[in-house]
């Protein structure tokens, strides 16, 4: 449809322009410039057009499997900002390593709330613990002003971690909730009702 309208204004532009040289021979400058300026939109729209195409077939496109295992602590910091990003929220910022207090990414949701992650690299035989959680708790809140806290790990959590969680107000995001996060199948960290 954006085609057609193209030609259009392409089309109109010319004849005018044809109509205005055949008629009056001093306005010719006028009319190429008039010319010059329609084919300029148009590029401007076909580019448009064109760059919406792609962005409609990437969103619909399959997205590729990630492999968390492959990944070293910190490229998974990096995937679960990248997730951050992908899923609207802003200022998504990778502040892990030595001296983070416990926040590994930091952003804004798309609602507004502050966000903080821990992420926990961890093979599928070792589980995040309570003392893990212990430590984030300790710092998502007070120093970080989470509105949101979540320990987002490529393993599980023990029971006693997931207690902590609970009493705390921490959310936990296993190995399988990353998962259908990553593929669309499940709610975000800061997701209402989680």
């Amino acid at each position: 449809m954006l085609a057609v309208g193209l030609v259009g204004i392409v089309v109109c532009g010319a004849a005018t322009t044809v109509r205005a040289a055949a008629g009056d021979a001093s306005d010719v400058p006028g009319a190429l410039l008039a010319a010059l300026g329609l084919v300029a939109v148009a590029a401007v729209l076909v580019r448009a057009a064109a760059r919406s195409r792609r962005r409609a077939a990437a969103a619909t496109a399959p997205a590729a499997p990630v492999d968390y295992d492959a990944m070293d602590a910190d490229a998974f910091e990096r995937a679960v900002a990248e997730l951050c990003v992908r899923d609207g929220c802003v200022d998504v910022d990778v502040v892990g390593g030595a001296g983070d207090l416990g926040a590994d990414v930091v952003a804004t949701a798309p609602d507004g709330r502050r966000v903080v992650l821990q992420c926990k690299h961890y093979g599928p035989g070792n589980k995040v613990g309570s003392q893990d959680l212990q430590r984030f708790g300790g710092t998502c809140f007070a120093v970080h002003e989470a509105e949101v806290a979540a320990v987002v790990t490529s393993s599980d959590f023990t029971e006693p971690a997931m207690e902590y969680a609970a009493q705390c107000g921490i959310v936990c995001c296993d190995r399988a909730a990353l998962d259908a996060w990553t593929d669309g199948t499940g709610p975000a960290p800061w997701s209402p009702g989680r």
